[in-house]
């Protein structure tokens, strides 16, 4: 009995773990932020990261949510440029996380947005964890 609960526990872990991973691509990011010292993504911590305040170019208040909105199933808009932004749950839209070099190359623009800086890799992977639960 206690084996079959043992190996229910693993199924149901590796199945928890495929729902959270949206594609080879995400696997492949979370596997190369754990190799450059990432540990233990968290999608609370992406969910504070991804609602966390920095300034504009123009000193403006800035967070991801001002052009994403705070629902990711709906389609967003960019704060100045007004272009639409596809919405960002996977759940809506199942091409959003397939591309790792889109999906760095987006990180690396919108943080710098957002915080005037790079993301860290801890940082990404608590956002993209946070994201994929969507």
């Amino acid at each position: 009995m206690k084996r079959i609960y043992v190996l229910m526990t693993m199924i149901g872990a590796l199945l928890i773990t495929s729902a959270a991973s949206a594609s080879p691509a995400t696997d492949t990011l979370f596997a190369q932020y754990k190799s450059e010292g990432a540990t233990g993504f968290d999608a609370e911590r992406g969910r504070k990261d991804w609602t966390k305040d920095g300034k504009d170019e123009d000193g403006k208040k800035m967070n991801c949510t001002i052009c994403h909105g705070d629902d990711l199933g709906k389609t967003g808009k960019h704060h100045k440029t007004g272009k639409l932004i596809e919405p960002m749950a996977p759940s809506v839209n199942p091409n959003r996380f397939t591309d790792a070099k889109k999906i760095e190359k987006w990180f690396k623009r919108n943080c710098n947005d957002v915080w005037g800086r790079e993301c860290t890799v801890q940082e990404k992977g608590d956002i993209l964890k946070f994201l994929l639960s969507k």
